[in-house]
């Protein structure tokens, strides 16, 4: 039915949140065992005050996240979206992680909400860098500023170039699939409700529930996103 539904879309939509990273390996920031948060006080280590007043904790703690990415990759549900964009049955990815694990495996239209750790640049000047160079033990852009993550930390205000056009194409899906996302983080969890609202289906797929599953077409829990995925790719295939 899923794979009926892809077809029939005009204009389909992928929403990838933290469950779609950690089927990677990641670790995430929320959860109640392991998460990152539970670990560390984000404002202390993640913020615009840390990088300013605490920078070597800010880059001890970033470093490591930057070789977690190097160590891991994209798994087979990335893939198969990449697939899927090639064949013309997904038309955008709006993303939560900072991971770039999309990009990584192909897919080209990729809306990233809160950045990415594929990229560094100088908080001075702004001059762009590898995140390599964090892996190469190096800090300072050529001006002699700090080298950062080009993601959103807390304290900094949202780019509203990817919120404005993730909303966009909430409005002009016929079909819009959430993965591996509580949805519990706003503004970004407004974004599938504005699909709905625009006469969207809504699939979501988490491994729990989500406050808003009693709006969606189908909820899928307990289910890996790479095994979902798979399985609809495979529908109607002897």
């Amino acid at each position: 039915m899923i794979k009926d539904w892809l077809q029939e879309s005009n204009y389909t939509v992928i929403f990838t949140g933290a469950g779609m990273s950690t089927e990677s390996g990641l670790p995430d920031f929320r959860s109640a065992n392991k998460g990152l948060w539970k670990q560390h006080d984000p404002s202390k280590i993640a913020s615009i005050d840390a990088l300013n007043n605490n920078v070597d904790t800010f880059i001890d703690f970033y470093r490591e996240r930057v070789l977690k990415v190097k160590e891991y990759g994209p798994h087979q549900g990335h893939y198969i979206l990449a697939e899927w964009e090639q064949q013309g049955l997904v038309h955008s990815i709006i993303t939560q992680n900072v991971d770039g694990f999309h990009q990584e495996s192909g897919s080209k239209i990729v809306h990233e909400l809160h950045g990415t750790l594929q990229k560094l640049h100088c908080q001075s000047c702004g001059k762009e860098y590898s995140s390599g160079e964090y892996v190469d033990n190096e800090y300072h852009c050529d001006c002699g500023g700090v080298l950062r993550p080009s993601i959103i930390l807390f304290g900094e205000m949202l780019p509203q170039e990817a919120f404005q056009t993730a909303f966009q194409d909430a409005e002009k899906a016929d079909l819009f699939i959430v993965l591996g996302s509580s949805l519990t983080v706003s503004p970004a969890n407004q974004i599938p409700l504005i699909a709905k609202e625009s006469g969207a289906r809504l699939i979501i797929v988490n491994q729990e529930p989500t406050p808003y599953d009693q709006y969606a077409d189908m909820t899928i829990h307990d289910q890996k996103i790479g095994v979902f995925l798979q399985a609809v790719a495979n529908e109607g295939k002897g």
